[in-house]
């Protein structure tokens, strides 16, 4: 029997992709708080956020092909649960270096957006499901951009350790509602996870819209990363010296931009995904341009974030879509080479950011998010075109 998602689940979804992976993201605007409390340079505490995103790249690498093999709603509600003690850690921990290690753990347990995702993809009809996913993708987004402006807030007022009291009492009343209100999954694949992990290669080798997907989404995710990071560093110094609260309000610019999702997603549904990915690439190039050129106005910046988040969205979504049609039964696979390569990205933008601050500050950033669009770029029309070639994996399964 073969279950459809009503709208009701679809808004669930979203809701649960955006709360917990807001996760990975409330450190950034309390990066100074941390700094202060430990007395560590804000260099040496930003380095929080390189430590999260890592292990939100182990969590998809290590732990999304599951959901071929097991019930994705266990593996979700478990995960969840699990990711509320490493919240718990962080609150608590005295020491900088435990908080960098709460902060891989808090990662590693917040994948569960990309179980969600790939369950709805198999629950969609196909000429819906660019337009789900753009849904989902919309909470998502909303929860990365928006738990900045919330994190700064809380930080402003009750402190850094507040907040992730406040994310650990979030993902468990997550994780009841969830238990009751999500559908059942049906895994396909049979094998060991021996096997399940090996055929992860077979289809970066078999699959070239998998490879060329995934080095473009990297490398948005690298700039996207890198500007997040460094942004806090360029806003708490001259000639702006805002706090923690101020810099979080920055979120609801970009969170505007997020709702833009569902219409790029169903601009995938009825035409080439590859136009609206060209056209990503182009807006994130632009806005390192205006990033650099309005670098000492707020105007400026906020404009050059809606731009830089509307190429985000116009890459991803675009892509996954693309991802999506190839195998229905691997989605969780093809979905974790996706993601996890496109984390990793977002975890070197942040490190690679931190480190050329040091070199010229907020210039060697723009100059690093210019590179990083041309590669995507070059890599973009070095493969065009490209074709499916999924019948011939289906052996994988």
């Amino acid at each position: 029997m073969i279950q459809h998602l009503n709208k009701g689940q679809v808004l669930l979804m979203a809701s649960a992709t955006g709360l917990i992976v807001a996760n990975i993201y409330y450190s950034q605007p309390l990066v100074v708080l941390i700094s202060r409390e430990f007395n560590v340079t804000e260099s040496n505490a930003g380095q929080i956020n390189f430590y999260t995103q890592l292990g939100y790249a182990l969590g998809l690498f290590f732990c999304t092909p599951l959901g071929d093999k097991i019930e994705r709603k266990k593996q979700i509600i478990v995960m969840t649960l699990t990711s509320v003690i490493a919240l718990v850690g962080a609150a608590i921990t005295q020491n900088i270096m435990v908080l960098k290690i709460a902060g891989l753990l808090i990662g590693f347990t917040s994948m569960v957006p990309q179980l969600i995702i790939p369950m709805a993809a198999n629950l969609a009809s196909p000429e819906q499901r660019g337009k789900i996913i753009g849904v989902i993708m919309s909470g998502l987004l909303v929860g990365i951009l928006l738990s900045r402006t919330l994190s700064g807030f809380v930080g402003a007022f009750w402190g850094w350790r507040a907040m992730f009291f406040i994310a650990a009492g979030i993902c468990l009343a997550l994780a009841f509602v969830m238990i009751f209100a999500f559908p059942v999954s049906i895994p396909t694949f049979r094998g060991s996870y021996a096997e399940l992990m090996g055929s992860l290669f077979q289809l970066v080798k078999e699959q070239r819209v998998l490879r060329e997907a995934t080095a473009i989404n990297s490398l948005a995710f690298a700039c996207f990363g890198m500007f997040w990071t460094t942004m806090v560093l360029l806003l708490s110094a001259e000639p702006f010296h805002f706090n923690a609260n101020t810099i979080g309000l920055f979120g609801l610019a970009a969170g505007a931009g997020a709702l833009m999702a569902p219409l790029v997603g169903k601009i995938a549904d009825k035409s080439n995904p590859r136009i609206t990915i060209g056209i990503g690439i182009v807006c994130m190039l632009l806005s390192f341009v205006l990033f650099y050129l309005f670098r000492i106005s707020v105007l400026g910046l906020i404009v050059g974030i809606v731009v830089l988040d509307l190429g985000m969205q116009s890459i991803h979504v675009s892509n996954q879509t693309r991802i999506y049609a190839l195998i229905p039964e691997a989605r969780n696979r093809l979905n974790t080479v996706f993601m996890t390569g496109s984390f990793i990205g977002t975890a070197l933008g942040s490190a690679i950011g931190l480190w050329v601050w040091n070199w010229n500050q907020w210039a060697s950033v723009c100059l690093v998010g210019v590179l990083f669009a041309i590669a995507a770029m070059i890599i973009y029309i070095a493969t065009y075109p490209v074709k499916n070639n999924a019948a011939k994996s289906l052996k994988i399964n």
